[in-house]
């Protein structure tokens, strides 16, 4: 069986072959979390991406003791993924939530040079990882419309 399978439930891996698959899981380096712990440390370096196999995570954003929840994220979800576009600090942090979590990371160099050098693959990940963040700047926009945070702008 092609282990590169496990990675079909990955949104910005959909649409992929398995021979594709199969060359991104090569790249994955498997890690267990407990429940509290930390996985990504905002305004830390920003080299990997993370995809959940397992579990559950909180994103938050804020310093410690005052932190927001922006999002949870879940199985086949990733984070982290602005390393492969950006390579500035992390922009939120990212913690275990459920008893244990599953992730595979993948260092940003490595698979910048495997989508370099698989065009077509490359271009359908680049293409749903812009779709995906699209999708997260909406929702993030509503929750920050929705929380108090949100300013409306002064009529003229």
């Amino acid at each position: 069986m092609n282990k590169g399978r496990i990675l079909e439930l990955v949104d910005i891996f959909s649409e992929l072959k398995p021979k594709q698959l199969e060359l991104i899981y090569q790249l994955c380096k498997e890690m267990i979390f407990e429940k509290g712990e930390i996985i990504v440390q905002e305004q830390s370096p920003n080299t990997e991406i993370y995809i959940i196999m397992e579990g559950e995570v909180e994103v938050v954003v804020g310093p410690q003791g005052k932190s927001r929840r922006i999002a949870i994220l879940q199985k086949g979800q990733t984070f982290g993924e602005i390393a492969l576009v950006d390579q500035g600090l992390r922009s939120a942090s990212v913690r275990c939530i459920s008893e244990t979590c599953r992730v595979f990371l993948i260092d940003r160099g490595d698979f910048i040079r495997l989508l370099k050098n698989n065009l077509d693959m490359g271009f359908s990940v680049m293409y749903n990882l812009a779709a995906d963040l699209c999708l997260r700047i909406r929702q993030t926009t509503y929750l920050v419309r929705d929380s108090l945070l949100y300013v409306p702008p002064k009529e003229p």
